[in-house]
């Protein structure tokens, strides 16, 4: 027994050891090549038993579903649809009402300015906003241009009202000019009427004063029977913005006017978004809202962002700082001030419309100083260049700015040095470049640095994420992007989409075309007429039509102008015709020119029907499309031709 157990124990570890040396042995023994072709031939199959005992490995680890809570699963749902709820504002309207508004655009869309609109029911109409815009550069002679108002005159009867958002030129640079024409009760906060009552009196409209109604932001005014409006205040590149709320018995449409989503603005008061929220859970018909910065994805900066900026441009300036930038931007100018004065330096504010409107903000205490910061142009020469600061116009290039002048030599009491500093504190208005480079050269041809940074300057205009916002928070059923160029708003109808409106309900408007905005539908009904109006703002007065084609033509084509004197006995001419010309020929070639011109009328006259000799403008008339088909046939131009005839 002792010797069986002993052979036991010594035999265990050996047996133990076995299965080791064999895993060892098949793990280091070659794939037999011959092992398949066996199986093929002999039918013989491998064990499956190894992989049975995987797959028991496997299995062993995996577990069971894990039971459901059927009352958590049905909460899910109840949250999906609540979901739905606040995201559908369908819910929300009124779909049995009749009730219809009609919005206008008359200026805005497929520009840059200009920006004007008519919300009209069956009985009354409003206006928002009537803004003027600047010409292009073949407008010779025209300063500014202003909506047409034909379609006013047509429904003045129905408006009860002028609604103001903002005080930029481009939304109230027109009043004066419609004033002139028909008067409206005009509705708006404290600084745009005090902007507008400014150009009243420029225009000798100070009667037109009493129409004004200064309103309260977050309070609702009834104007007229139709429409009640209440202003939310909004940050942009002007104090006193506002965006509007306009309620009628088809619903509430919000138009945002000129926007940006400022959450730490100069003067402290931030977007009034929870009043915009609050709109959105009511629910809202339709949203207008500002597309002019709809390319840029990235947010917009704070006003307040530009301030460390300019610290360090001052802190570094040796000479005089020239500080230009839009006149309207006053949060830019106070700050720009505040670092003025914090490096010592006495202001001088130079251009009209710069003093102007910080005269208005300082009058109405929208922005304080103490008046002892402030100097005269005229004294600027006496003062050591450090100790001054310059806020001008003139920002954008234009040719009777200030700042213009001044890098020409023509402004009275100042001129460029080489140690100025030029803080440029803009950004280049679409169709401004030129004008900008023209002066940045006169501008470095006197000696000056100039400073036109990234970080000096931020935009008023909400960028693509801004946008979104808007759209989220006033979740509109109806979505109409406005204020830009068609691919401005057409970008913003993607974001539009993005945002959770329909394609179908969004539509891109042009200028004249009418919308209208009932709970159940969005169609364009008919298109009224619009256009520009040209102004010389010399003499505040309107500049036809045909004249500012006939100065485009003079520039382009040049001019022929022919005094003839025929006898009326002989039909013949008594003299060889006198010719002028401006921008056909050069000066050595003017007597060649002229006699060319007298075989052409020489010809005319013999060849004219009997009896045009009594009837001179006829004469001209024909004389005119000779000549002009001989130029073009010779030049390939159409010269303006001014032929005079004196029968005798």
């Amino acid at each position: 027994m002792a010797e069986e157990t002993q052979e036991a124990t010594q035999s265990k570890p050996q047996e133990q050891r076995k299965p080791n040396n064999n895993r060892r042995n098949n793990n280091s023994r070659r794939p037999n090549p011959n092992q398949k072709k066996n199986e093929a031939t002999t039918g013989n199959k491998p064990a499956a038993k190894s992989n049975n005992n995987k797959n028991k490995n496997r299995n062993r680890h995996k577990r069971g579903p894990s039971p459901v809570d059927e009352n958590l699963k049905s909460f899910v749902s109840k949250n999906q649809e609540s979901h739905k709820q606040r995201l559908n504002p369908h819910y929300k309207l009124d779909l049995n009402s009749k009730a219809k508004i009609r919005v206008t655009p008359l200026g805005g869309l497929g520009e840059i300015g200009g920006n004007i609109a008519v919300f009209e029911t069956d009985n009354e109409a409003i206006l928002v906003d009537v803004g003027m815009s600047f010409p292009d550069e073949d407008m010779h002679g025209v300063d500014i241009l202003v909506p047409d108002f034909s379609y006013l005159h047509e429904i003045k009867d129905k408006i009860v009202g002028i609604i103001i958002t903002h005080a930029h030129e481009d939304h109230i640079g027109a009043m004066p000019y419609l004033f002139k024409e028909l008067q409206f009760p005009i509705y708006g906060t404290p600084l745009p009427l005090a902007m507008i009552g400014n150009k009243f009196d420029e225009h000798h409209l100070k009667e037109a004063r009493k129409y004004f109604n200064p309103i309260e932001k977050r309070k609702v005014y009834k104007i007229g029977n139709d429409f009640e409006v209440e202003w939310m205040h909004m940050t942009h590149s002007i104090i006193d913005s506002s965006s509007i709320a306009i309620t009628t018995e088809a619903g509430t449409v919000i138009h945002t006017g000129d926007f940006k989503i400022d959450y730490t603005p100069v003067d402290g008061y931030p977007a009034d978004l929870h009043r915009l929220a609050h709109y959105g859970e009511k629910g809202v018909l339709c949203l207008l809202s500002d597309s002019t910065n709809s390319h840029n994805p990235i947010a917009t900066g704070s006003e307040l962002s530009v301030g460390p900026a300019l610290d360090r441009v001052f802190s570094k300036a040796e000479g005089r700082v020239i500080l230009s930038t839009f006149s309207s931007n006053i949060h830019r100018v106070y700050q720009a001030i505040q670092y003025g004065v914090k490096y010592g330096r006495k202001v001088c504010v130079i251009g009209r419309s710069m003093e102007r409107n910080l005269e208005v903000c300082m009058q109405y205490d929208y922005i304080k100083f103490p008046k002892s910061i402030f100097v005269e142009p005229e004294d600027v020469a006496n003062m050591s260049d450090k100790d001054v600061l310059i806020v001008t116009t003139g920002s954008q290039g234009e040719a009777n700015s200030a700042l213009f002048r001044m890098s020409i030599g023509e402004h009275r009491h100042i001129k460029i040095k080489p140690t100025d500093l030029i803080v440029l504190s803009s950004r280049a208005i679409p169709g401004n470049e030129g004008s900008i480079s023209k002066m940045l050269n006169h501008l470095q041809k006197c000696g000056a640095r100039v400073a036109m940074d990234r970080d000096i300057h931020v935009s008023g205009h909400a960028s693509m994420e801004e946008q979104k916002l808007m759209l989220r928070l006033v979740n509109p059923k109806f979505f109409l992007p406005i204020h830009g160029e068609y691919n401005h708003v057409m970008k913003h109808k993607e974001t539009g989409m993005m945002c959770g409106v329909p394609e179908r309900n969004i539509l891109l408007m042009s200028d004249g075309e009418q919308i209208e905005i009932a709970p159940k539908y969005m169609r364009k009904v008919k298109t009224v007429k619009t256009g520009k109006t040209y102004i010389d703002n010399q003499n505040n007065h309107q500049i036809e039509d045909d004249i500012v084609m006939d100065r485009q033509k003079l520039a382009a084509e040049g001019v022929i102008m022919m005094v003839i004197q025929v006898s009326e006995q002989t039909g013949k001419m008594m003299d060889k015709p006198k010719v002028t010309t401006f921008g056909i020929v050069p000066d050595k070639r003017d007597k060649a020119f002229a006699k060319e011109m007298s075989e052409i009328v020489e010809n005319f006259l013999l060849n004219m029907k009997p009896g045009m000799i009594d009837n001179p403008r006829a004469l001209e008339s024909d004389l005119r499309q000779v000549v002009r088909k001989h130029i073009y046939r010779k030049m390939k131009r159409y010269p303006l031709i001014v032929p005079t005839i004196f029968i005798h």
